[in-house]
């Protein structure tokens, strides 16, 4: 029997992972995986950056290190991926546990198959790094609850909760409240004192750490949150009064935070704003209606499954604390409204919070053990077959589209990469966009302090002046690129989008600008950069 768990437990997370990387591959969902890589590497700044100041506390410096020692090796790929299987391993933990004592091995095997199928292959299919921290505390948090009063796994659970904080501090939060549920429902009071246990603790290390920032931290953390108002949430309205704001607007809405002295707090206290009226009237509609396509889209599966359980318990009497139950449902409803209303619902938290709210669900069906298992009809069997197979034509449709955006941006950084290996500087703007759908295992290889970006929320990282410094003598953004027009070896990768506020913005800054693309005719996609020629003289 303990052989047979610990397979189930231990061995099946890990066939599965790899079964699934191995046929399906893994794809990074956004440019921030490559782009947080590349930092450490020290290939976007003037040294391997070691400290990221809002995730991977802590980590960054040993990835940063590794990256030096074995440069070849895909630390980070392999750090999330070993901890996205640890958080797998807590979940099938727990999900093992309710169903062990009710079915075979062999049966709970394959229920633990089709949860995997359903709800948890997305996470290694379409990684990205903010969903190892959900998963993982709200693991440990379970894990906990279920094993109340057991200290091992209280040990356990804290080990994962502090590296889901070290990863990003208010994702691990974030999964803390999504297990609050389903601890209630598997402990009770003492379910309840973890979740409020947890909670607190990260509350109060998040205090600390923001109370211990830098300057240049407490800085980049404001503009952080400024810039997501406005490009990610839509909860600022663009405002300019000015020319010179209309051109940071602009600036903003390209993701170019370089020049601190046309992007700064300032530039949003006077030229952004939220608009209630507005807000309601218009951003309100269209991001609810976004909220509830990304729902009916992605996880109509879940979905199907939860409605199944509402069904279960309605139509039962026998099941205690119906009442929480319920309250549990609209806690979920209003968990994933608020943050599709307010902030917004990637994937990359969407089908974490909803497998969440789905395994919640499961611990309040199954959790009394004394109780039989509710009777599968044939049609409730059907059902979840229909699912599975209509799950399966979904997932490979993504993966052809995955692979097609992967072969579009290895295009490009396949011609860069050996590029930088033989001494030049690429000057990139829109290069993020070649990022997303790359491989966390992929051997891209960029010589160190090789691309300057001009573009992207790491133009906001307080490494990047210090890098200007260094190759130009001067961290200001338009004399730099004035000096670096004037190498022979420098190569400019552009999209055409940001061309004219690149003209605009060196003209503002008393420079003048030639960008001329060197293969006028590409018909290449308008979103990833293209070569450009360069050239900016002082005006006179």
């Amino acid at each position: 029997m303990l052989l047979s768990r610990f397979l189930r437990v231990v061995v099946l997370p890990a066939l599965l992972l790899l079964a699934a990387s191995a046929g399906l591959g893994c794809y990074y969902e956004t440019n921030d995986d490559l782009s947080i890589t590349l930092l450490l590497q020290g290939s976007t700044a003037a040294a391997p950056v070691t400290d990221l100041h809002l995730y991977f506390h802590g980590l960054a410096g040993v990835l940063a290190g590794l990256y030096q020692q074995f440069p070849a090796v895909p630390w980070y790929g392999l750090l999330l991926y070993g901890l996205l299987y640890a958080a797998t391993v807590l979940v099938f933990a727990v999900l093992d546990k309710l169903l062990s004592n009710r079915l075979t091995g062999w049966q709970t095997a394959l229920l633990l198959t089709g949860f995997y199928a359903l709800a948890w292959l997305e996470h290694g299919l379409w990684f990205n790094y903010v969903r190892v921290p959900v998963l993982l505390a709200a693991g440990a948090v379970l894990l906990a609850a279920q094993r109340a009063g057991r200290r091992r796994y209280l040990a356990l659970a804290v080990l994962a909760l502090v590296l889901a904080w070290l990863i990003r501090p208010s994702a691990a939060m974030l999964g803390v409240l999504a297990a609050g549920p389903g601890a209630l429902w598997l402990a009770g009071r003492r379910g309840a004192s973890l979740v409020g246990a947890a909670a607190g603790l990260l509350g109060l290390a998040s205090l600390a750490l923001l109370l211990s920032g830098s300057p240049a931290t407490a800085t980049y953390r404001t503009l952080d949150v400024l810039k997501s108002n406005l490009n990610d949430y839509q909860l600022y309205q663009p405002r300019p009064q000015t020319p010179a704001d209309q051109l940071g607007m602009q600036a903003v809405g390209h993701w170019v935070f370089a020049d601190s002295a046309l992007v700064n707090a300032a530039l949003f206290g006077r030229a952004a704003r939220f608009e209630p009226t507005y807000f309601l009237l218009h951003t309100a509609p269209q991001k609810l209606g976004t909220w509830a396509g990304l729902l009916a889209r992605d996880y109509f599966a879940l979905l199907t499954l939860l409605g199944a359980s509402w069904l279960l318990v309605a139509r039962s009497q026998r099941f205690a604390q119906r009442r929480s139950f319920w309250l549990g449902q609209l806690f979920f409803v209003g968990l994933l409204l608020g943050l599709g209303l307010v902030l917004k619902l990637p994937p990359r938290l969407g089908m974490p919070l909803v497998g969440l709210w789905l395994l919640s669900n499961l611990a309040y069906v199954l959790r009394d053990s004394r109780r039989p298992l509710p009777r599968l009809s044939p049609l409730l069997l059907a059902v979840v077959s229909l699912l599975l197979v209509a799950y399966a034509f979904k997932t490979a449709h993504r993966v052809q589209v995955l692979r097609q955006e992967r072969a579009r941006g290895l295009a490009v950084l396949r011609v860069l990469e050996p590029a930088t290996r033989q001494g030049q500087l690429v000057v990139a703007a829109g290069l993020e966009g070649a990022y997303k759908s790359q491989s966390p295992f992929a051997g891209l290889h960029f010589a160190p302090r090789s691309v300057l970006a001009l573009t992207g929320w790491p133009t906001l990282d307080p490494s990047q002046p210090r890098f200007r410094r260094q190759l130009t003598g001067t961290s200001a953004l338009a004399g730099g690129l004035a000096r670096l027009a004037a190498r022979p070896r420098t190569q400019w990768w552009l999209t055409p989008e940001i061309v004219p506020w690149l003209t605009a913005y060196l003209n503002s800054r008393q420079w003048r600008a030639t960008i001329l693309p060197v293969n006028p005719g590409s018909a290449a996609d308008y979103h990833l950069p293209h070569p450009y020629r360069v050239r900016i003289e002082r005006r006179k």
